[in-house]
């Protein structure tokens, strides 16, 4: 069997004490972690919220001060030390419901498919129910702990976004997709298990 090799990519400045903000940018378990998504806006508030959100495109721009006060805030490392174990419990929990009644499959991969994934505004690759419920289903095969992989399109163009102006209209205005401030690793290189 054939696996694709993952890598996150090292596009980050990151301080040593605080560079596993890199990795928690590109997996999404950030999304449903409210003391994760601090972690990013308690170093830059004005610069997350300018970005909408986006922790690859914001590592990639926020100021080396910003990450120096960081560094040199106590409650800020509380935080961050607070999180990232959580974040590498849930990355090695070898304690979920799959674990426990299939063990024979842990090393399988099921494969998802789905034409559109709704994770976080800001891989906005989805425009309505379908994807709502793909992402659900990715939630909740990661909280059971299943080797769920979603497989799906994601396109430079297409996309739009939406608001109401003061009069009341819809307006609507084309989105592209900027794949390097995204959490989207390539799968490039095939290995054998």
């Amino acid at each position: 069997m054939a696996a694709i090799r993952r890598e996150i990519p090292e596009n980050f400045n990151l301080p040593r004490r605080i560079n596993g903000l890199g990795q928690l940018a590109y997996n999404l378990w950030w999304v449903w972690n409210l003391k994760s998504r601090r972690l990013f806006q308690d170093i830059d508030s004005n610069l997350w919220h300018k970005i909408n959100h986006k922790p690859v495109a914001f590592l990639q721009q926020v100021a080396p001060e910003k990450l120096l006060a960081a560094i040199n805030n106590i409650y800020y490392l509380e935080l961050y030390d607070e999180v990232m174990k959580e974040f590498e419990t849930h990355l090695h929990n070898e304690d979920t419901w799959f674990s426990q009644t299939y063990p024979e499959l842990i090393e399988s991969e099921i494969g998802y498919f789905s034409f559109e994934f709704g994770l976080h505004e800001s891989l906005p690759v989805y425009a309505g129910g379908l994807g709502v419920l793909s992402g659900d289903h990715l939630k909740e095969a990661s909280d059971l702990g299943l080797p769920l992989v979603g497989v799906g399109f994601v396109y430079k163009q297409g996309y739009f976004t939406q608001k109401i102006t003061e009069d009341g209209w819809q307006e609507t205005r084309d989105y592209f997709l900027d794949f390097s401030e995204k959490p989207i690793i390539p799968l490039l290189k095939a290995r054998n298990r």
